[in-house]
């Protein structure tokens, strides 16, 4: 396993913040690259205008054609958390519109795998599609574009993902990443781009006095399923994002939200009164991407849809099921994976730069979550690849800050050309198709090409801390103040610390996570580490530990105290 690095953080000088906080937060700001009090104004009227965006404006002049020829538009979404609130999202904004001949499409990921193929393309005719509108896709669909044009349809594309050379013949293509746009923030997620168009149509219809008697629709009322989509997807947490996540949780706090995310709020046993960002990522999203991973994402979507209290809850409860099922067929694969790596016997100073694992028994749904569990124990780009047909095979792949994986695949379809069959994504996160008989030459040419562009000091694995707080700032207050602060994501990471203290009390709970009291000065706190090795802990032996922490709060039957999240934990 990869060994971690603890450093600290770089300190700047936090006394040009203006800001009523409290000076650790004014010191965590600053830390993270604020410069400006104006960069925490997490206020819609702060957010970018779409007008930037290229092909905002045709996006519109085809959408308002179809509203007026009462043409069939159908959106076809992606299969995982960012696809489904895209497709719920435009559903729901084109309806509030005044468009009433909409329908949606999400590719079953094991029938057709990803994106707008011809196979879809085909399936959208038969539901009487005369306009597609792509949301978290349609960038790298060269020929369900083309053959969509040559059946004589329409296509908006709307999508993130970074385009190759070649872009799709569409009639207009929304992407804040693609050549040309000049739109300053290229980390939307999908769902943030699908939204901003729908806040282009809206001001278009405004313009052509479509609301001349009527009210036009609040669109921010959308705005629970934006955070939701863009937290999931894990895109960086700019300006832009923050409002947008900050708004929609303000929407769900209040209780003014989806009656579908009330419902996964509840199944996850969360608070939501108290809901952060994290709890998006960790405890929502991935029951939502259950959906996409081991059945049709569209059970997700009729989710985010649901006008029904009672039907809302028994679909949350039903992707709750099916999470819990992934974990299990993860967990398993899991396992398979790391005794896999362990049988090779490598040492660690000899970790391949990537890890490319393969096993037909392996199932597509989980390839993506494994890949991220494998990446986190030894710190590597990782590909994990499992059968889909045909003699080919598909990864998912992770990387590590560094490394731009999307960008290294192109390098290897540029050395080894024809081997990869597809491909496309992020920097952080990549998708790719070859054949089975081409997966050692594939690790092969990956692992040169990153031997040759990445400096090794890339793949230490370094953990930055904000330092050791002291007795004083464990209290509700300040526990309660960092929590609020956010909302802490990707790009924009949530304070972390680091510290010796005295080990108390430990006691496994839940089977695998360790329950203890620390001790810092002369008093005492409660600590949690999740999945800790259970052959290690708990150790009576054990006196004193050093470890990585966050600051929380723990609510148990109405009573709230202040709680350590144990990163890192080592004994001393």
């Amino acid at each position: 396993m990869a060994s971690i690095q603890v450093k600290k953080r770089t300190s700047i000088d936090p006394n040009f913040l203006n800001l009523s906080c409290s000076p650790l937060l004014k010191q965590l700001y600053a830390n993270r690259g604020i410069n400006d009090e104006n960069e925490l104004n997490t206020h819609t009227a702060n957010l970018i205008p779409g007008r930037e965006l290229k092909g905002i404006d045709q996006a519109c002049q085809l959408l308002y054609e179809a509203l007026l020829g009462h043409q069939k538009i159908v959106v076809i979404g992606d299969f995982d958390a960012d696809g489904a609130t895209s497709t719920a999202l435009s559903i729901l904004a084109l309806r509030s519109l005044g468009f009433t001949n909409i329908d949606y499409l999400i590719p079953n990921r094991f029938d057709y795998g990803y994106g707008l193929s011809p196979e879809i393309v085909e399936l959208a005719i038969e539901k009487g599609a005369q306009l597609i509108m792509t949301v978290d896709n349609g960038i790298s669909s060269i020929s369900g574009v083309a053959h969509a044009k040559k059946k004589g349809l329409k296509v908006l594309v709307t999508d993130h993902h970074l385009p190759a050379e070649q872009v799709p013949v569409a009639d207009a293509i929304v992407n804040p990443n693609q050549s040309g746009c000049t739109f300053p923030s290229k980390n939307l997620a999908g769902v943030g781009v699908a939204f901003y168009v729908m806040l282009a149509m809206r001001a278009f219809l405004i313009g052509k006095d479509f609301f001349a008697n009527s009210k036009a629709p609040n669109l921010a009322s959308l705005l629970d399923i934006v955070a939701l989509g863009t937290v999931a997807d894990v895109v960086m947490l700019d300006k832009n994002n923050r409002i947008l996540v900050q708004q929609g949780l303000a929407r769900i706090r209040a209780g003014v939200c989806r009656l579908g995310i009330s419902a996964l709020i509840q199944v996850a046993k969360r608070n939501q009164s108290q809901l952060v960002a994290n709890d998006l990522g960790f405890s929502l999203g991935p029951r939502l991407n259950a959906a996409g991973r081991l059945d049709e994402m569209s059970h997700g979507v009729e989710l985010l849809l649901c006008e029904d209290p009672e039907q809302a809850n028994i679909l949350a409860y039903e992707l709750d099921a099916l999470n819990k099922s992934r974990r299990e067929i993860e967990q398993g694969m899991q396992e398979e994976a790391l005794k896999t790596l362990h049988n090779l016997n490598i040492d660690e100073s000899q970790v391949p730069h990537a890890i490319c694992l393969f096993d037909p028994q392996w199932h597509q749904g989980v390839i993506g979550l494994v890949a991220s569990r494998i990446k986190e124990s030894y710190y590597r780009p990782t590909f994990v690849f499992a059968k889909a047909g045909e003699g080919e095979i598909k990864a998912s792949a992770r990387s590590i800050p560094g490394v731009h994986i999307r960008d290294m695949l192109d390098l290897v379809d540029k050395r080894i050309p024809n081997v990869i069959i597809k491909f496309g994504g992020h920097a952080m996160a990549a998708g790719l198709s070859l054949r089975e008989k081409d997966f050692n030459l594939f690790d092969k040419t990956l692992n040169t090409i990153l031997t040759e562009q990445i400096d090794s000091e890339v793949l230490n694995n370094v953990t930055l801390s904000d330092g050791q707080l002291s007795a004083l700032h464990f209290n509700l207050q300040q526990a309660q103040e960092l929590r609020d602060a956010g909302p802490w994501g990707q790009g924009f990471p949530a304070p972390l610390f680091d510290g010796s203290f005295k080990l108390l009390q430990q006691r496994l709970v839940g089977e695998k996570h360790l329950k203890m009291v620390l001790q810092i000065d002369d008093q005492a706190i409660d600590a949690i580490a999740f999945n800790v090795d259970i052959k290690a802990w708990p150790d009576p032996n054990v006196k004193q530990v050093y470890c990585t922490y966050r600051l929380d709060i723990n609510e148990f039957r109405g009573n709230k105290t202040v709680q350590m999240l144990v990163e890192l934990l080592q004994p001393e």
